[in-house]
C-alpha cells in the first residue's frame, strides 16, 4: 500500500509540474505586455498610454478569475479535484498557444486588440479555477504536520514558471533589440503546446484527494457555489484580505518594475531588467520549499508577518535605485524583495486551504483567490502607472505598496483554521489548528 507521505510528494509534484506551466503561460503574457504588446496591439504613439493599455488587457484576466472559481469549483466539488484540473490545464494551454498565432494591429487593425482581450479572458477563466484546486490536490494528500510544506509545492510553480517566461525573453533579447518586436515574442507563446502534453500526462496519473472521496456531504451539495456563500462568507472575505501583497506586490515586483524600469523616463535596457528578473526567479524558486517548511515549524501566520514587513523594507530600496541604473543594486534588491514575497506566498496555499471546511472548500478557496487576485492584482500594474502618471514620484507607488501590506497582515491575524480529522462514517470533521499561529 502506497504510504501517505509517497501520496502527498506524488500529488505535490503534479500540482507543481502544473501550476508551472499554468504560471509560465500567465508570465509569458505579462512579460509580453510589459515589452511589446503596447505598440503591437495598441499603437498611439505614447509609450505611457500603449503600456497602460497593454495593463488594462492584463487586468482582464483578474476579472474573470472569479468565475473561473466558480466554474471550476463547482466541478471540483461536485466530480473531483483532479478532473477539473485537467480541463483548466488544456484551457489555459490552448489560449496561450492561440496568442502565439495572433495577427497585430497592423495586420487587422482593431480586431487584434480584441482577440488578445477574449484569449486573455480565457486564461483568466483557467487560472481562476487551476491555482485552488492544485492547492487542494496537495494540501489535502498531506498529512496534518505537514500541510504547509506540501502545499508549498503548488506555490513552487510560481517562480519556476515566472523563471521560464522571464528567461526565455531574457535570451531573445540577446538576438538582437528588435528581434522581440519582429515577432520573437510569438516564441514562448508557442511553446506552450510542449509544455502542456508534459502536464497532461503527469496530472490525469495522480490519484483523487482523500478528502474528497471521504466528504460525502460535499458531493450532496447541488449548489457549492451557494453553501459556500451562506457558510464561508466571512473567511471567503478575509482570504481576498490576506492577499495584497501575495499578488499585487508581487506584479508591482515584476510587471510594473520591468515597465518602469525600461520606460523612457529610467530607460535600462530590456537585457538587463529581464536578466535581474531572471535570477530573481531563480532565487525565489530555491527559497520557496525551506520557507513553506518553515511555515510548519514556526506557525504559518508568523512567517506571512515576517514576509509582509520585509517585503516593503525591500521593496521601496528596490525602486529607489532604479533611477540611478546601477545594475548590481537593482539586481540585488530584484532578488531581496522576492525572497520577502516568498514569505507571503509560500504559506498562503495551507493558509488558505485550512480557513475553510472540506465541505465546498474548492469553491470557497477559488473564489477567495479569484476575486482577490481580480481587486489587487489586476489592477495593481495599470493603478501603478497610473498613480506615476498623476503625482509624477514612485513614492505614491511605495505608498500603496505599504497599505496593502497592512491590509494583509490584519486579515491573516483574523483568519481562521482548521485541521481535517480522519473520516467517520464517511465524512470529514474539523477542528480548529492551534498550530497556525504560533511557535513550536
Amino acid at each position: 500500500m502506497t504510504s501517505t507521505h509517497t501520496k502527498a510528494r506524488r500529488a505535490g509534484f503534479a500540482a507543481f509540474v502544473g501550476t508551472t506551466i499554468e504560471w509560465y503561460d500567465f508570465y509569458v503574457y505579462a512579460t509580453a505586455a510589459a515589452l511589446v504588446f503596447g505598440p503591437l496591439f495598441f499603437p498611439s504613439g505614447d509609450r505611457l498610454a500603449e503600456t497602460a493599455a497593454a495593463f488594462a488587457t492584463f487586468a482582464v484576466a483578474f476579472l474573470v478569475r472569479p468565475l473561473g472559481g466558480i466554474i471550476f469549483g463547482h466541478i471540483g466539488d461536485k466530480l473531483g479535484r483532479r478532473t477539473s484540473l485537467v480541463i483548466t490545464l488544456l484551457l489555459m494551454g490552448a489560449a496561450t498557444v492561440l496568442v502565439g498565432c495572433l495577427p497585430t494591429y497592423e495586420n487587422i487593425g482593431i480586431l487584434a486588440p480584441i482577440l488578445l482581450i477574449l484569449l486573455r479572458a480565457v486564461q483568466g477563466l483557467a487560472v481562476g479555477g487551476e491555482w485552488g484546486g492544485a492547492v487542494l490536490m496537495s494540501v489535502e494528500h498531506a498529512p496534518e504536520k505537514s500541510k504547509t510544506f506540501y502545499g508549498g509545492f503548488t506555490q513552487l510553480g510560481n517562480p519556476a514558471g515566472a523563471l521560464l517566461a522571464s528567461g526565455i525573453f531574457a535570451i531573445m533579447s540577446r538576438v538582437g533589440d528588435d528581434f522581440i518586436m519582429n515577432g520573437g515574442w510569438r516564441i514562448p507563446f508557442l511553446l506552450s503546446i510542449v509544455l502542456v502534453g508534459v502536464g497532461f500526462w503527469v496530472r490525469y496519473r495522480v490519484e483523487e484527494t482523500p478528502v474528497f472521496e471521504a466528504k460525502v456531504e460535499g458531493r450532496k451539495q447541488s449548489m457549492p457555489l451557494a453553501y459556500a456563500l451562506r457558510t464561508n462568507w466571512r473567511p471567503i472575505l478575509l482570504g481576498i484580505g490576506i492577499l495584497p501583497i501575495s499578488t499585487g506586490g508581487y506584479y508591482l515586483a515584476t510587471t510594473f518594475a520591468t515597465a518602469y524600469a525600461t520606460g523612457d523616463t529610467i530607460a535600462i535596457s530590456e537585457q538587463v531588467i529581464l536578466d535581474a528578473m531572471t535570477i530573481a526567479s531563480f532565487v525565489e524558486f530555491v527559497v520557496t520549499l525551506p520557507i513553506a517548511w518553515l511555515g510548519d515549524k514556526w506557525g504559518r501566520k508568523n512567517v506571512m508577518y515576517i514576509g509582509l514587513i520585509t517585503s516593503v523594507l525591500t521593496f521601496v530600496p528596490f525602486m529607489l535605485v532604479m533611477p540611478g541604473r546601477v545594475e548590481p543594486l537593482i539586481f540585488l534588491f530584484a532578488s531581496l524583495v522576492r525572497i520577502a514575497m516568498s514569505a507571503t506566498y509560500a504559506p498562503i496555499a495551507a493558509l488558505l486551504a485550512q480557513m475553510f471546511r472540506p465541505q465546498s472548500r474548492y469553491t470557497s478557496i477559488a473564489l477567495s483567490y479569484g476575486v482577490g487576485a481580480a481587486i489587487w492584482a489586476g489592477f495593481s500594474p495599470w493603478f501603478a502607472t497610473q498613480l506615476i502618471a498623476w503625482t509624477g514620484s514612485i513614492w505614491s507607488v511605495l505608498a500603496m505598496f505599504a497599505g496593502m501590506a497592512i491590509i494583509a497582515g490584519i486579515c491573516t491575524k483574523l483568519a481562521p483554521q482548521h485541521s481535517d480529522e480522519a473520516p467517520v462514517t464517511g465524512s470529514f470533521t474539523a477542528r480548529t489548528d492551534t498550530t497556525a499561529n504560533r511557535l513550536p
